[in-house]
């Protein structure tokens, strides 16, 4: 259930690094691809399967990594049980665009996907899609 591709770098080094404990995840529908930063574990990428236990084991290993928050993209609404995990264990989540980061050209893998948004979460660049509070979106059922 690991996989590792080739590790993203950055071609200009001299932008600050905003978020140093950021993940990355790309939600699929029937697995989710999660990024660390390089030197967090012995794989940086793994790949989690989307029942209960899989995702508290994905919130668990990312804690392991002293990730603080996560940005993920989603398609459609695989990211709501992945989403209120993380949050009730305590990382910041963002939410973003799938639109805007599958913009950028030659990403063509789970793997990519989720190192590129790891990447760009770090240096800051990515902003999450509004949400209401708990509250309100038990209000909205």
């Amino acid at each position: 259930m690991k996989k590792q591709e080739r590790p993203l770098t950055s071609d200009n080094l001299n932008l600050p690094l905003i978020n140093p404990n950021a993940a990355g995840i790309d939600i699929g529908a029937d697995r989710h691809w999660v990024c660390v930063p390089v030197g967090r574990d012995s794989e940086n990428v793994r790949s989690f399967a989307c029942f209960t236990a899989d995702l508290y084991a994905m919130a668990d290993w990312l804690k392991q990594c002293k990730i603080q928050t996560v940005s993920m993209e989603s398609t459609g609404v695989y990211w709501i049980p992945v989403f209120q995990i993380l949050e009730s264990r305590g990382f910041e989540v963002k939410l973003v665009n799938a639109h805007y980061v599958k913009t950028v050209p030659g990403r063509k893998t789970d793997v990519l996907d989720c190192q590129w948004l790891q990447q760009l979460h770090t240096y800051g660049l990515l902003a999450g899609s509004f949400r209401p509070e708990d509250q309100i979106c038990v209000l909205q059922g």
